[in-house]
């Protein structure tokens, strides 16, 4: 299996990285600004402690609106049960996984080390350039 058949290739290393005592309101800016679907939670030591999707974000969003006042941190919101992908897996054994999955993006760790996320769109372009 050569490095282009792997997750490698197509994690995005770039994306938002949050913290758990970050305020909800700076998370959902930061989401929002980066056009993420979904943002890793590490603590002080870049260790994976959740993830805040979008969809976390509704909550705290609607109460804002409800009562004009911001509460709450990415903890509050973030789901701490994380699915997550190795980096050495193959494209196929991805593709299997968002199907068998609703998430538009997952984590991926070399060993226990977050490295970036994979995204849904850029699976399915790979298959399509595969195929």
């Amino acid at each position: 299996m050569s490095q282009d058949d792997t997750l490698q290739a197509l994690v995005r290393r770039d994306m938002p990285r949050l913290t758990p005592d970050m305020p909800i309101r700076r998370a959902v800016a930061i989401l929002l600004e980066q056009r993420s679907a979904a943002a890793p939670v590490v603590d002080d030591s870049g260790a994976l402690r959740g993830i805040l999707s979008q969809k976390d974000c509704f909550r705290p969003s609607l109460n804002a609106s409800y009562y004009q006042e911001w509460k709450g941190t990415v903890a509050d919101f973030m789901s701490a049960d994380v699915a997550t992908l190795p980096a050495s897996l193959d494209v196929i054994a991805a593709a299997e996984a968002f199907l068998s999955q609703p998430y538009r993006s997952f984590p991926v760790l070399d060993g226990e080390q977050l490295i970036g996320m994979v995204r849904r769109s850029d699976v399915l372009k790979r298959l399509v350039e595969l195929g």
